[in-house]
C-alpha cells in the first residue's frame, strides 16, 4: 500500500490549545488514528500513512484549528465509538449496555426488533477494534434463507444471488469507512463480507465476527457458526426472533442457542425493545400497531 507524508503548521496562537499540557491532545489524536504516523517537531505536525488515511487526519486538524471540531478530549465518554469517518454514540440505555457488553465479553447475543442499531453498532465497534489493532480482520455474515429453491432460478453465480442479502452490512460499512479503504481491505481480506454458508470448515481467529438476522439460522447452521471462533475472536450475534423467515416447521438455531447459552460464562445477552428504535419515529408507531393485532 503506497504511503504519503503532509506537513502542517500550527499556527503559534493556536498551538498551546491544539497540542495541550504535556502534548496530552496530541497524545489522544494520535491514539484515535493509530493507522496515521503522526509526530511533531516544534509546531510543525507531521503525518504519515495510507492517502486516505491522512487525508482523514488532515481534515479533523484542520476543522479543529478553525473552532468547527474539538480537540481530542481524553476524559470523552467512554462509550463514544470512533471509526474511521465518524463518531457513533448509543442513545438509548440498552444500546450503552450492549457497547459495555460487547467489550465485556467474547460473544454476545443483541436481540430485538429492526431499527435498534443492532447491526449498525456491531459494525460500528468492529470497525473500532480493527482500528485499534485488537483484531486482524473483519467478518460480517448472513444466513441466506432462500439459498436453496428459490435462489436457484436467479441468474449469475452464487456470489451474485446471494449479495442482495448482504446489502446492509456494505451500508452500515461504508457509512463507517472510505469507500476506497473498504475496497483495499477486502482485496486484502482484512474485510469479509460473505454468506453464512462460507463459514463452514474454518476456524476463524483474531477477528471481529459478526451473524447478522441470526433469527434463520437453523439449528445445525448455528452451531456450526459458533464452533467456527478461534483464538483472540470477537463475536457479535444478532437477530430479531419476530421476524423468522424459516418454513414454520424449522426451529430458530437463535432462540434455541440462547435457551441453551444462557449460562455459560462470557456470553453476553442484550435485550433491545420498541423504545431504542433509533430510525424515522413512524418505525416505533409501526412496530406497535403490529403488536396489538399479534404480529
Amino acid at each position: 500500500m503506497e504511503t504519503m507524508e503532509i506537513r502542517i503548521m500550527i499556527p503559534e496562537e493556536k498551538a498551546m490549545e491544539f497540542f495541550g499540557v504535556y502534548d496530552e491532545h496530541l497524545k489522544e489524536l494520535k491514539r484515535m488514528y493509530p493507522s496515521v504516523k503522526i509526530s511533531a517537531r516544534g509546531s510543525e505536525v507531521r503525518l504519515r500513512g495510507s492517502e486516505s488515511d491522512v487525508n482523514m487526519v488532515k481534515e479533523r486538524i484542520l476543522r479543529m484549528l478553525e473552532g468547527e471540531d474539538t480537540v481530542p478530549d481524553i476524559d470523552e465518554d467512554t462509550d463514544t465509538i470512533i471509526t474511521f469517518k465518524k463518531k457513533i454514540k448509543p442513545i438509548s440505555a440498552h444500546q450503552r449496555e450492549y457497547i459495555r457488553s460487547i467489550e465485556e465479553n467474547d460473544v454476545i447475543f443483541a436481540i430485538g426488533p429492526a431499527g435498534t442499531g443492532k447491526t449498525f453498532l456491531a459494525v460500528a465497534m468492529a470497525v473500532k477494534y480493527l482500528r485499534e489493532g485488537k483484531v486482524e480482520k473483519i467478518i460480517l455474515t448472513r444466513p441466506a434463507v432462500e439459498a436453496g429453491e428459490s435462489l436457484g432460478y436467479l441468474p449469475g453465480t452464487y456470489e451474485e444471488k446471494v449479495y442482495p442479502y448482504l446489502i446492509p452490512l456494505y451500508d452500515a460499512l461504508f457509512s463507517m469507512v472510505p469507500y476506497d479503504k473498504v475496497r483495499r481491505m477486502m482485496d486484502a481480506r482484512i474485510v469479509e463480507i460473505a454468506p453464512l454458508a462460507y463459514m463452514r470448515g474454518r476456524t476463524l481467529s483474531d477477528a471481529f465476527i459478526i451473524l447478522d438476522e441470526a433469527q434463520n439460522t437453523k439449528t445445525v447452521q448455528m452451531k456450526m457458526f459458533l464452533t467456527r471462533i478461534g483464538p483472540r475472536s470477537k463475536v457479535v450475534i444478532t437477530g430479531d426472533i419476530t421476524q423468522i423467515d424459516l418454513p414454520k416447521n424449522e426451529k430458530s438455531g437463535l432462540i434455541e442457542a440462547v435457551n441453551i447459552l444462557k449460562d455459560v460464562k462470557g456470553i453476553g445477552f442484550v435485550y433491545f425493545t420498541k423504545e431504542d428504535v433509533s430510525r424515522h419515529r413512524i418505525v416505533k408507531r409501526i412496530i406497535e400497531a403490529y403488536e396489538k393485532h399479534g404480529l
